[in-house]
C-alpha cells in the first residue's frame, strides 16, 4: 500500500501536488491552533478560504482575475511576435545577429520595475504602462530560448533545405522555426512566469489599472485595510492561477504539439 501510494505521488504530477498542498495546509492549521498566533499576523486556512469565497461570490475577484489574465495574454502575444521577428531578423547576417545578441544581453537582466520612471514618462500610469513592463519581462526569455533553438538545429536539416533549392528565408521559417518549437514553448513558459510576477508587482506600484484593477490591486487594497486574510487569499489566488496556467494550459499545448509530433517523450 505504501509503495503504491509513493508510486502515485511521484509519477503523477497532480497527485504529488495535491499531496504536498494538503501537507502544507495541515501544518498551517496546526501552527495556528498550537501557537495561538494573532489572525492579524497569520490567519487560519478557514479564514483565508472564507475570505476568498466571499471575494469571488460577492466581490470583484473573478473580474479582476480575468482582467489580469487578459493583460498577460495580450502582452505574451506581443512578446512572442517580437521574439519571432527579432530571431528571424537575426538570421539575415552575422552583423544583425550580433546586434540582436547584444540587445538581449543588455535588456535580459534588467528588471521591468527598474524602467518604471521611464515607463511612467512614456506611457503614463495606465494599462499601457503595465503592458510595457510585462512585455519587457516576457520578451527576452522567449527570444533567448528561440535563438538557442535556432542554434541547436542540426546542420543537416539546413543542407537538406538547400538541396531542395529552398531560399534562406524559407529555410529559416520552414526548418529553423519549426524545429525550434520546443524552445519557443519553453521560452513562453518562462516569459509567462516573469510577466505574471511583473504584472502583480506593477499593479501594486501603479494602483488600479482598468475599471476595477487586477489581482495586484486586490492584494494592495487588502494590505491597506489590514485585512490579512484577504492578503493571504490574494497571494493564494496568484499561486493557483500560476499553477493552472503552468500545469494546465502549457501542458495541453505541449501534449498537442511536441508530444504528438514525437519531439518530447510522454
Amino acid at each position: 500500500m505504501t509503495e503504491r501510494f509513493l508510486d502515485t505521488i511521484t509519477k503523477k504530477k497532480w497527485a504529488g501536488r495535491l499531496f504536498w498542498i494538503s501537507v502544507f495546509l495541515l501544518l498551517w492549521e496546526l501552527f495556528c491552533r498550537i501557537s495561538n498566533v494573532s489572525p492579524l499576523l497569520v490567519p487560519s486556512p478557514e479564514q483565508v478560504c472564507a475570505t476568498l469565497i466571499q471575494g469571488i461570490t460577492q466581490g470583484d475577484l473573478i473580474w479582476q482575475s480575468v482582467y489580469s489574465l487578459g493583460i498577460i495574454a495580450f502582452s505574451l502575444i506581443i512578446s512572442a511576435v517580437l521574439a519571432v521577428v527579432l530571431a528571424l531578423f537575426s538570421r539575415q547576417s552575422r552583423l544583425i545577429y550580433s546586434l540582436v545578441d547584444t540587445l538581449t544581453a543588455l535588456a535580459h537582466p534588467l528588471p521591468g520595475l527598474a524602467l518604471l520612471p521611464l515607463i511612467i514618462m512614456w506611457f503614463g500610469t495606465g494599462t499601457g504602462a503595465v503592458t510595457a513592463i510585462v512585455v519587457h519581462s516576457a520578451l527576452w526569455p522567449v527570444l533567448v530560448n528561440l535563438l538557442a533553438g535556432f542554434n541547436a538545429v542540426p546542420g543537416i536539416y539546413e543542407d537538406m533545405g538547400r538541396s531542395l533549392s529552398m531560399s534562406s528565408a524559407a529555410i529559416t521559417v520552414e526548418i529553423r522555426l519549426r524545429a525550434s518549437l520546443g524552445y519557443l514553448i519553453s521560452g513562453l513558459r518562462i516569459g509567462w512566469a516573469r510577466g505574471w510576477r511583473a504584472f502583480i508587482s506593477a499593479e501594486m506600484v501603479f494602483g488600479a489599472v482598468g475599471a476595477k484593477g487586477g489581482i495586484g490591486w486586490y492584494i494592495l487594497t487588502q494590505r491597506t485595510f489590514m485585512n490579512t486574510a484577504g492578503l493571504f487569499a490574494g497571494i493564494i489566488l496568484v499561486i493557483f492561477i500560476g499553477m493552472l496556467v503552468e500545469d494546465g494550459l502549457f501542458s495541453v499545448i505541449e501534449k498537442c504539439t511536441l508530444t504528438k509530433w514525437g519531439m518530447k517523450s510522454v
